[in-house]
């Protein structure tokens, strides 16, 4: 059973403040260089930095809708809403409230790391202290982590790593990505360096080195990808920088191995998504989890929404509710059905990624029951559900299921990438049918590559040659890391950095099931040159004078 951290700070430390905040002293605060006096101390302004990422103005909630929608899922409702929808469904605008927020949110965490990395780094025992450098190793990690969403999110965006003490360094212009590229690996093999190993006892709420391993190969890929420039052209380094990269990649990935513990868990991937809904922690598979923990009704920090804002619809319990009964679950996401197809019957994946039924409150017996769903418009992604929670719950709306957005399937996937693109395809496929192992899936070969990747088993990609070996492995990656890590929150980036995001919406909307229509739109609105970004938001244009008044192409 899931041991849960309870991130609770009584009060605010000096770095916990995003730019457009610093203009005026806290009424309760710890001065910075009065602060690091001891081990508890230290490791309280690293649980900050965690407390900014376990609220639902953070990754609880809003940072779901950041990836969404791919050629997967989509939020239902396409009717304006300055928030969950506009950005989904690529009709995003400058004053979006769920963008403003998340852009503080970053800022407050990365600026928190500041805070934390100065302070200990600077404390009389550091050096010989193994502990106090593994909070440090944390910070760093966290540090890049968040500083990895802004240049994901926004491309070349201001960034320092000194905290912000005063309104006089609250606002900076823009850095080329390509310098905080270099600073968040940086921070990374520091954290490898620095870290514990994990091991069978470990919390995978707490980062470790197996993690600054398998975040190093995510974005050594995305830096070898295509990226929105400033002057509205999707580009990618050349090609000598890309194959040190793909490099890089595989060094870290042997790093992963070497470390002797990390690997798929052992109880099947079905039961690895029961677990996460379940509170059950699992560091073998589990690289790092994002940690969540309501506790009560409407209490909205460290609160997440996983498994009711993007799981199978669940009616809310009444009056006559027994106590183990479910809590209530919105179920704003949707599946395309297409996907339901794609998979191999026996694929473990497929029923555990679709989820095609609901829960409705039977008023008679007091409790709930499930019904199969007859809309196709309907069905839900299903990899968290209240179902597989445990009976009862402490609120009807939020829940304490923790966020992966570092899994080990997730690490293997990325290895074969960088296999095949540095001409190593055997490796590549090896890697890549591991996976389809584990989920009793067909490996793939070249004998039956045609029947598992071609139409009518799945669609055939126009935007995916796949000519040759090295062709015919990026297009079963295509589809495999659909399968294996749908709605994790890397879909979209995948097929951004691959230089196919707007072809591949296109696709799937002129493929789409007749009563999909006006409702996944996302192949209409999307703007090449455009929405492979985010605006900066308006407040934050207006209140930095060293922005220039320029947001990013295609916004105002």
């Amino acid at each position: 059973m899931k041991i849960y951290k309870v991130f609770a700070l009584s009060i605010l430390i000096a770095a916990g403040f995003s730019s457009c905040e610093l203009t005026e002293k806290p009424t309760s605060f710890y001065e910075k260089d009065t602060y690091f006096k001891s081990t508890e101390q230290a490791k309280m302004a690293v649980v900050g930095i965690y407390n900014s990422l376990s609220t639902l103005n953070h990754y609880g909630q809003f940072e779901m809708a950041m990836p969404s929608s791919d050629d997967i899922y989509y939020i239902k409702g396409t009717g304006t809403d300055n928030t969950r929808r506009d950005i989904a469904h690529y009709m995003v605008s400058s004053t979006n409230k769920w963008v403003a927020d998340l852009w503080k949110y970053k800022y407050m965490g990365i600026d928190r790391a500041n805070f934390a990395i100065d302070g200990i780094q600077k404390m009389v025992n550091y050096e010989n202290d193994p502990y106090l450098k593994d909070l440090l190793g944390q910070a760093h990690f966290l540090r890049a982590f968040l500083a990895f969403d802004l240049v994901k999110y926004w491309g070349d965006v201001p960034f320092k790593t000194n905290y912000t003490s005063g309104y006089d360094g609250a606002f900076n212009g823009r850095v080329n990505r390509e310098e905080i590229y270099d600073q968040i690996i940086a921070d990374l093999n520091f954290a490898k360096e620095n870290l514990q190993k994990a091991n069978a006892s470990s919390s995978p709420e707490v980062v470790s080195r197996g993690a600054a391993h398998a975040m190093l190969m995510r974005v050594y890929l995305q830096r070898a990808g295509y990226s929105l420039q400033q002057d509205g052209k999707l580009t990618r380094p050349d090609e000598a920088s890309r194959k040190n990269y793909f490099n890089a990649v595989v060094s870290e990935w042997s790093a992963l191995q070497s470390e002797g513990y990390h690997g798929f868990y052992d109880q099947g991937y079905k039961e690895l998504f029961v677990g996460y809904s379940a509170g059950t922690l699992n560091s073998k598979e589990s690289l790092w989890e994002i940690a969540f923990n309501p506790t009560g009704s409407g209490y909205r920090d460290n609160a997440g929404t996983w498994a009711t804002y993007n799981g199978p619809e669940v009616d809310a319990p009444k009056k006559n509710a027994t106590p183990d009964a479910m809590g209530r679950a919105n179920a704003f996401f949707r599946v395309l059905p297409a996907w339901k197809g794609f998979f191999e019957d026996q694929d473990e994946r497929r029923d555990v990624m679709v989820c095609t039924y609901k829960y409705k409150w039977d008023a008679d017996k007091g409790t709930h029951k499930k019904v199969e769903n007859k809309k196709l418009t309907d069905w839900y992604p299903g990899k968290w559900r209240r179902e597989w929670m445990p009976g009862g719950f402490v609120d009807p709306n939020n829940t304490g299921v923790n966020y992966c957005p570092l899994r080990y399937a997730d690490a293997v996937l990325m290895a074969a990438e960088a296999y095949n693109e540095l001409g190593n395809t055997q490796e590549a496929w090896k890697l890549l049918n591991a996976v389809r192992t584990r989920a009793h899936a067909t490996p793939i070969t070249d004998a039956n590559y045609n029947e598992l990747m071609k139409a009518p088993k799945v669609y055939n990609l126009p935007y995916i040659q796949d000519g040759d070996a090295a062709g015919k492995f990026r297009t079963a990656l295509y589809w495999e890391r659909g399968f294996e890590l749908a709605f994790e929150g890397q879909r979209k980036y995948d097929l951004l950095r691959w230089g196919i995001l707007g072809d591949a919406l296109k696709y799937f909307q002129d493929h789409m099931h007749k009563s999909l229509k006006g409702k996944y739109v996302a192949g209409e609105k999307f703007v090449k040159g455009q929405h492979e970004l985010f605006p900066i938001p308006l407040g934050e244009i207006q209140a930095n004078p060293a922005l220039k008044n320029q947001n990013n192409p295609g916004y105002k």
